[in-house]
This record gives structure tokens, C-alpha cells and sequence, in this order.
């Protein structure tokens, strides 16, 4: 989940987006990945067995209490596993800090009246569950391929609904890794020797460097299919709640672009520009891993968080009227459209603003994104910042005015009283342990507790 701090003056249908296919095919099918440029040591995936499609809800039963969630990150263990879990001697000791960790976040959260973690399973290019597609996450061990001797997210599944909360596996679709060190390289090379091995050695021709970081590129069409066939693996397998991809689509920065210049030659032709190309590569990936959620699991709910501002009003009339980084611009996602063409079952946009930020006011992106599923079935939660309160700014001093109580209150008002809006989720679960939050977190408390 990207911290915004940046505010300044198609495609054949895959062959298992068929309806009529049966489940079992259907999972093969989506499961499937291209073949690579080296043959790769052994195969990746197993098919699994067919699931039974699940039927909706009816409507009006579906989501009655408003989501009151929070994002709960394992990327860099910003917010889990506890960094000294991993360097404990004993597996053993290990596994029960990792746990025990886990179930006592999960009892706080619940006296907050929090109903809904959003728990990140794959932070990069590592799993954080028993998968045949990726290694295991090195957060857990240290090592990438390390088995941890548990499943962490069967642990919180059965952990939180327990407690009946609901889990959402958040997603980073496109990010290989969070820096390009030797050692990091050398970590994933060191992986061919695995099953699975990283995609950064079995598909080294998918591989780009953008905001120092390894990134697949998004325009190849086959990564886009592996990545469907990961969320797939998730979906059959375990009984997620959601789904969700957070804002790192096109992740680059002015000083780490990403160089996707001779994709664009093989895949851009009929595409004036690339900044339309890249767009377009963006909703067939969201296209297709929502054709495949809805086939495998039709009450698993698939969505996004992404980047706060859609686009300007200087720059489209149909933009809110902001002068903040747009996702349609940066990120190459065009988000609106994704709710206009009922891709989603639910959009969080990130509004990380007070109300008096003129260059992105809260309630105007509130009012703005309320306007653009109104139309639709596609439910909205608004993201807010958690991560500011009680940080001293200047361009934002409402955060540590109270304990950034009152500035919470008229956030969490507006989201509970405007029509359109179905929820909040805090970003992110560790701020609720800082000492600069304790006034608001009391304040949570005594509004959403039990």
C-alpha cells in the first residue's frame, strides 16, 4: 500500500473465463502457466481439484454491517510477523511468537470493533501460504523458500473467523522484490534449486527494474495470466473472504522508470499512445482475475485500493477537483472505468487528506468517488490515515490538533452518513500500537467497540 506523500501544485478473453466450463477445468485452466524462455526445473502448478461455486447472497443480505477494517502489511514485517520472531533459534519458538503475535493483534482489533483485516499474502514475489506457484515469504524465516512449519494464512483465517471477522488476501500483483541489492538477487537465484522457484529465475525475460525495486512488466501477457493463476490458487484454496490489489500497478519513479519499450513494439500495435497501452494492460489483468474470482467463488469479493485521485478536473471534466498525483495518470490505472464496467465488487480508494488539504480535500474525493458507484452495485470503502495521526505537519496540522480526534470524527461522520459509502479501513494495523495514536485509538474504541 503506497503512502501517497505526492501531492504537487482489448485483449482475447482467456480460455477460463468460459462460463460453461466446468470448475475443475476451469481451475486447470486458470492455474496454468505459459511456458518460459529456459525450461524451467520441473512444473510449477498441480491442478487442483474442482470447487463448488458458491451462489451470491441475495442482496440485501449481503454486507449488511458497514466494513470497519484495517490493513494489516507483512512487506518489509511492517506490520507482521515481529522482526525478533525471525531470529529465534528454535522453529519451534519461532512458530509461537509468529502466532502468538498474530492472535493478540487479532483480540485487540476485535475490541475495536474491527470486522475485516485486510492481510497482505503476497508482499512481492514470495507467498505467505502453502503455495505450488511461489516460494514461501522470507519474511517468515529470513530465507525465501523456507518452509515455516505452518500456514500463516490458514492460521489467520481460522484465527479471525474465530472471532467473526472477515479476511480479505491483499495482493501486490506486479512487485518481484523491494530493492535490486546483490544480495537480493543473489537470494532469488538461489532459488532454481526450489519447487517453486522465484518467477525472477523462471521468467527472467518478464523481469524489470522500476522504482529500484523488481517489478514483472505488466504489458507481457503471460505475466499478466500468472498472476491471475495466483490469485486463483488463493481463491480455490482457502475460504478468503476478498480479494484485494493495492495501487503498485505501473510503480515507477522520475529516477527508476520502467523500461517497457520493446514489449510495447510486440504488444502495442493499435495503441496511439503507450500511456494508452499501459492503461489498457491494467484492465485486462483486473478483467480477467475478476472473471476468474467470480467463476471460482462468486461470494468472494474482489477489489482495489488504489491512489486517492482518480484524475483532475484541470486535466478531465470528469476528474474531482484535486491537483494531487492521479492514478489514471502514474499508475496507468484507470479506475473509474473499472467501476463503470462492474469489474469490481468493491473500490477503496486511499484518502489520506484532512479536510482542509485544498489540494485533495477529504470530502471532496469522499463526495467525488460516493457520485462514481452510485450508478453501480460496486461498494465503496475509503481508506484513511491512520499513519498521520499525532505526526506533527505542516501542511496538515489537524492530525496532532487533539490527538487528531476531531479530524477522525468528521472522516468517520461523513463516511457513515453519506449515502454510497460502506466503510472504512484504517491503513495500518501497527499505527493502533504507536504512542502518537492513543487518543484517537481510544476514541475508535468507544465508537465501534464492543
Amino acid at each position: 500500500m503506497k503512502v501517497p506523500e505526492f501531492i504537487i501544485a482489448s485483449s482475447p478473453v482467456l480460455p477460463f473465463a468460459t462460463p460453461a466450463k466446468k470448475s475443475g477445468v476451469l481451475i486447470a485452466m486458470a492455474l496454468l502457466l505459459a511456458s518460459c524462455s529456459s525450461t524451467p526445473p520441473k512444473s510449477l502448478v498441480t491442478p487442483l481439484p474442482p470447487v463448488a461455486k458458491q451462489p451470491l447472497a441475495p442482496k440485501g443480505e449481503r454486507n449488511k454491517e458497514p466494513v470497519r477494517g484495517v490493513w494489516l502489511a507483512t512487506v518489509s514485517r511492517l506490520d507482521w510477523p515481529p522482526v525478533s520472531s525471525v531470529n529465534v533459534s528454535s522453529p519451534a519458538q519461532r512458530i509461537s511468537q509468529q502466532k502468538k503475535s498474530l492472535t493478540d493483534k487479532l483480540d485487540n482489533l476485535q475490541s475495536l470493533g474491527i470486522n475485516t483485516v485486510f492481510f497482505q499474502v503476497k508482499p512481492d514475489g514470495t507467498a505467505l501460504w502453502q503455495s505450488k506457484i511461489l516460494p514461501w515469504s522470507d519474511m517468515l524465516t529470513g530465507t525465501i523458500g523456507q518452509d515455516p512449519g505452518y500456514d500463516p494464512l490458514k492460521f489467520m483465517l481460522d484465527e479471525a473467523h474465530k472471532r467473526g471477522m472477515k479476511v480479505h488476501a491483499w495482493f501486490n500483483p506486479y512487485r518481484v522484490s523491494v530493492n535490486t541489492k546483490p544480495s537480493t538477487i543473489a537470494e532469488l537465484n538461489r532459488t532454481l534449486s526450489l519447487s517453486p522457484a522465484s518467477v525472477y529465475v523462471l521468467h527472467r525475460d518478464w523481469i524489470r527494474t522500476a522504482g529500484d525495486r523488481l517489478v514483472l512488466d505488466p504489458g507481457i501477457p503471460e505475466a499478466r495470466d500468472w498472476i491471475t493463476s495466483i490469485v486463483a490458487e488463493v481463491v480455490a484454496r482457502y475460504p478468503v473472504d476478498g480479494v484485494q490489489f493495492d495501487d503498485y500497478f505501473y510503480a515507477e519513479t522520475p529516477g527508476s522508470a520502467l523500461d517497457d519499450s520493446m514489449t510495447f513494439r510486440k504488444y502495442g500495435q493499435g495503441f496511439s499512445s503507450k500511456a494508452d497501452w499501459r492503461r489498457h494492460n491494467t484492465q485486462m489483468l483486473i478483467a480477467q482475475v475478476s472473471r476468474t474470482v467470480r467463476q471460482l467463488k462468486p461470494g468472494v469479493e474482489f477489489g482495489v485500493s488504489p491512489a486517492g485521485v482518480w484524475r483532475n478536473l484541470s486535466f478531465d471534466p470528469a476528474g474531482s477537483d484535486t491537483r494531487g498525483a492521479a492514478a489514471y495518470d502514474e499508475a496507468y490505472a484507470d479506475t473509474r472505468l473499472w467501476v463503470k464496467q462492474g469489474l469490481l465488487d468493491y473500490i477503496a480508494p486511499q484518502l489520506y487528506w484532512p479536510f482542509s488539504r485544498k489540494a485533495a480535500r477529504y470530502d471532496v474525493l469522499a463526495k467525488w468517488w460516493a457520485d462514481v458507484v452510485k450508478p453501480n452495485n460496486t461498494r465503496l470503502y475509503i481508506g484513511i490515515a491512520l499513519y498521520k495521526v499525532g505526526e506533527p505537519s505542516k501542511n496538515e496540522p489537524e492530525w496532532t490538533t487533539r490527538g487528531g480526534v476531531p479530524e477522525l470524527k468528521k472522516q468517520l461522520d461523513m463516511n457513515e452518513s453519506l449515502p454510497g459509502i460502506n466503510g472504512t479501513i484504517l491503513f495500518r494495523e501497527n499505527y493502533l500500537n504507536q504512542p502518537q495514536t492513543q487518543e484517537a485509538v481510544r476514541y475508535l474504541r468507544s465508537r465501534w467497540g464492543h
